[in-house]
């Protein structure tokens, strides 16, 4: 039986059994990676770990990878991620990328755009089911500078899906994940909630039962006063705007040197 015709196979026994998956493989930077869901011990753990938590939960052996690294950019996911996740012929594989390389001060979009599609053939038929995403959004100045290109990367990132059979995942155009408390202090990544409801949102576009709802909006809250406004704001700017800029303008990041987070595809036990 050829490799395409055992995945087909695969994804068909998936369906007849309400989809229980085998495996999953995480590809992109620090929203797959985690940050800033921290744990005990200073890791982090984010919405790939907790979706396949609940895939474990409901297939002994389940096995999963997660090859994110914070600050990669597309080029650096493909060249060091797609072929590594290629080769591990999963039933799912999530690829987020390119949010980092519109957010620099000089941004090519439409090799960013060139790229992601090499990344989406090459995982294509090399997995189960490919899913896509755009990442969630939050308002504030130092977005709005960005959000263009950071529109043209979701806009192309919906037509790869489309071309490519891949499930899309709509992070973006969900205005309960844009809820500054959903967001950690750094502004850039999720919390801990944040996480667990982008983890439900996958887990439904995977055509599992629903367990909450994602979009739901948080309880209305009491705006913080003018002094704790700024109050936040000075610390945004001194622990995490000020040195966010410093790595954009000198082509640092804070991925640099470091390994994947889960780099082989090995079981997965349940307990997080």
């Amino acid at each position: 039986m050829s490799r395409a015709a055992d995945r087909a196979g695969r994804i068909l026994r998936a369906m007849q059994m309400n989809a229980e998956y085998t495996s999953f493989v995480a590809l992109g930077d620090s929203f797959t990676e985690g940050m800033s869901d921290r744990l005990p011990d200073g890791g982090y753990r984010g919405w790939a770990d907790l979706l396949a938590g609940s895939l474990a939960a409901r297939t002994p052996g389940f096995r999963y990878a997660n090859l994110a690294v914070r600050g990669k950019l597309i080029g650096q996911i493909v060249d060091e991620q797609v072929p590594l996740a290629a080769a591990m012929d999963a039933d799912i594989v999530t690829l987020v990328g390119g949010l980092n390389d519109t957010l620099r001060p000089k941004c090519d979009i439409d090799l960013v755009r060139a790229r992601l599609e090499e990344a989406v053939i090459t995982l294509a038929p090399s997995c189960g089911q490919l899913v896509l995403m755009r990442n969630p959004g939050r308002n504030g100045p130092v977005m709005e500078r960005f959000r263009p290109r950071m529109e043209q990367l979701y806009t192309f990132v919906d037509e790869l899906a489309g071309r490519h059979g891949a499930l899309f995942v709509d992070l973006y155009g969900a205005g309960a994940l844009g809820d500054p408390r959903l967001w950690a202090v750094d502004r850039l990544h999720l919390t801990a909630e944040g996480h667990t409801r982008v983890a439900e949102a996958v887990w439904q576009a995977l055509g599992l039962p629903p367990r909450s709802d994602w979009t739901e909006p948080l309880p209305p809250a009491v705006p913080p006063g003018w002094y704790r406004r700024w109050g936040s704001d000075l610390r945004f700017a001194r622990e995490h705007l000020v040195p966010w800029i410093g790595r954009r303008l000198t082509g640092r990041s804070t991925g640099d040197g470091r390994p994947p987070k889960r780099g082989e595809l090995l079981p997965y036990p349940y307990e997080l």
